[in-house]
């Protein structure tokens, strides 16, 4: 890969940095290596208004597959997981009909998605098993890390019972958790053998934490658990204008892939979220960066052929 200008271009996301990039990844047969995005969220506020997102201008706008469409155009994604955004819990039942609807109609990528729900309340168990028969739902999230989720939320008793629940469908949880607990998380999977965990965002880890020595020490302990993988997502919204996102998140990244291993990573795009620190396609061309000395059957593995064994794609 060239680097200069070329660098520069192919992270900025524009036009000729996405043509640059598909030139870049294309293999000696010319095939490119496609991608499966894991986290693709969606809010068209003509369905639903996540509530947090008061609080984010720079994402409080509506966002459509359209846009989606857009943002990844000419990046070769054949195929998306929906991750639910957060809705109030009275319009998540309205979320899971709705992407089952879109997944069913087969006229865009998204393929299956991960919906929300909320262990240990109330209904939990006859929400779940009426999310279990639809065809492509595959597993669930509560985002554990606001402001009004106290620490040790997700190792209540009545949490992990529900949670538990999940491996006896054959659904999979979300592990979406402030970095600062991941022991906890690992103690969730160690009370829940039997089900499928995605860690979320390595980890919430973020570029220059004071704090990463402990984050790298907690994330090798977690990676130790047979039933979690972990989703190389999320990261590059932590980039701030003037750092470079690739000697940012080079260590970031080496640290989750070499933890977990090449057959336990998978690729998340976090559209739009990842446009707080970069374009969609920045984000490709960060990450394609960091892991070039990979060989294409293990960039592969990250970016399409985990996410289609796991998710059940295809």
């Amino acid at each position: 890969m060239q680097h200069g200008a070329t660098r520069r271009e192919l992270i900025s996301g524009t036009a000729a940095g996405v043509a640059l990039l598909a030139e870049e990844t294309a293999e000696a047969g010319g095939a490119p290596i496609t991608i499966i995005d894991t986290h693709q969220h969606l809010w068209d506020f003509r369905l639903f208004r996540p509530p947090w997102l008061s609080s984010e201008p720079r994402l409080n706008k509506s966002t459509t597959m359209a846009e989606y469409l857009k943002a990844t155009a000419g990046l070769n994604v054949r195929k998306t997981v929906y991750m639910e955004v957060d809705l109030a819990p009275e319009q998540q039942l309205k979320e899971a009909e709705w992407v089952e609807e879109v997944c069913a109609g087969r006229k865009t990528p998204m393929s299956a998605a991960v919906v929300s729900g909320r262990p240990g309340k109330p209904g939990f168990e006859q929400y779940v098993q009426r999310l279990q028969r639809s065809p492509h739902i595959r597993g669930l999230r509560q985002v554990l890390h606001g402001s009004d989720t106290p620490p040790g939320y997700c190792l209540r008793p009545e949490f992990v019972h529900d949670v538990q629940m999940l491996g006896q469908l054959g659904m999979t949880f979300d592990i979406c958790i402030r970095p600062e607990e991941l022991a906890d998380a690992g103690r969730l999977a160690d009370a829940c053998p039997e089900v499928r965990f995605i860690l979320d965002h390595c980890g919430n880890a973020t570029a220059r934490d004071p704090n990463a020595g402990q984050w790298k020490r907690d994330i090798s302990h977690l990676s130790r658990r047979p039933n979690i993988v972990c989703k190389i997502s999320g990261v590059v919204r932590t980039v701030q204008p003037g750092w470079d996102p690739i000697e940012e998140l080079r260590p970031i990244v080496a640290h989750c892939m070499e933890s977990f291993g090449i057959g336990r990573v998978m690729f998340g795009g976090d559209w739009p979220v990842c446009n707080l620190g970069s374009s969609f396609a920045g984000w490709v061309a960060c990450l394609k960066e960091i892991v070039s000395s990979l060989g294409t059957v293990d960039q592969r593995k990250l970016f399409d052929d985990n996410a289609a064994a796991y998710y059940r794609i295809d």
